[in-house]
């Protein structure tokens, strides 16, 4: 099979995988993105491997599990109390609800909040203790430790994030996602495109020789023009938030790409991982996300959309 009908192939697969569970219900949605923010931060764990450090990766990977779960659940079950208009009374101390499963949905909401803190505290202790036993058998104790949690700072913690940018007035709202990855897409065909026909001038030719300033101007553009026809879609989200959230996905998608690609290139690897042949891995395929999502969560959290 070619290189070319391998990338057809599974990028329809992965398009409507993809799609599929991120249309079908809020939970299909957090189980998919659960499993490629996982997969995401083993890849960059590889590389790293590849680079001669030793990440405590299956720790990691528990705690990325915990934290991106637990998002979902505490995003997405607050907005579902919200829409039952099951409304809680405090008596003696206590919330009161109508309903007792959505008492112990408040409960366990609760509960999550603070172990979620509660694990991101005591994990560079767990790790420290886990480099400890190992010495002085495995070297560089604390850059292992360093390794491990840039992993879940780099990947887990932005692509957690998705949680919040999914999260609407109403709660879970795949439209949400879909324009997400619309404004993505926009921006690199629009910087391929306008990069093969104008492109002279380099943007970052000693980390990625292929981009060029006149792509990242054809996607910004391309981008801002899927911005504003998302308006015929998503009636509640303003102009200016389509506009601004659209800048955003253009400026820091690609910065995300290159920051990627100067990690590979630090650890001379080609691709992040083979679990899509001719597309390389997930992180290769979601880098753009990891500094589009905290940019975005942000406003949505400051401005509301």
């Amino acid at each position: 099979m070619s290189n070319l009908a391998q990338r057809v192939i599974f990028g329809v697969i992965g398009a409507v995988l993809l799609l599929g569970s991120v249309w079908f219900s809020a939970w299909s949605f957090a189980l998919f993105f659960a499993a490629v923010q996982a997969k995401m931060l083993l890849e960059f764990y590889r590389m790293m491997r590849a680079g001669g450090y030793q990440p405590a990766k299956w720790l990691g990977l528990l705690v990325s599990l915990l934290l991106f779960l637990g998002a979902s659940c505490i995003v997405f079950g607050t907005t579902y109390l919200a829409s039952t208009g099951d409304v809680p009374h405090v008596v003696g101390g206590e919330v009161i609800f109508q309903s007792r499963m959505n008492a112990e949905l408040y409960g366990a909401g609760l509960w999550l909040r603070k172990l979620l803190p509660a694990v991101l505290l005591l994990t560079p202790i767990v790790l420290v203790g886990i480099e400890m036993r190992r010495w002085p058998k495995v070297e560089q104790p604390f850059v292992n430790v360093g390794t491990t949690l840039l992993g879940l700072v780099y990947v887990s913690l932005p692509m957690t994030l998705l949680n919040v940018v999914a999260d609407g007035p109403n709660g879970y709202d795949y439209r949400r996602i879909f324009a997400l990855l619309f404004l993505v897409w926009c921006s690199d065909i629009g910087a391929y495109a306008a990069g093969k026909t104008f492109g002279k001038h380099k943007l970052a030719p000693s980390i990625s020789p292929g981009k060029t300033w006149e792509g990242a101007i054809g996607g910004f553009l391309l981008t801002l023009v899927m911005g504003w026809a998302l308006g015929f879609w998503l009636l509640d989200m303003t102009l200016a938030y389509r506009l601004v959230a659209a800048g955003t996905v253009a400026i820091f998608g690609p910065l995300g790409d290159l920051a990627e690609s100067m990690l590979k290139r630090s650890v001379d690897v080609k691709d992040s991982g083979t679990i899509m042949p001719g597309h390389g891995g997930l992180l290769d395929r979601f880098d753009a996300f990891l500094f589009i999502l905290p940019v975005l969560a942000l406003l949505q959290l400051l401005f509301g959309a």
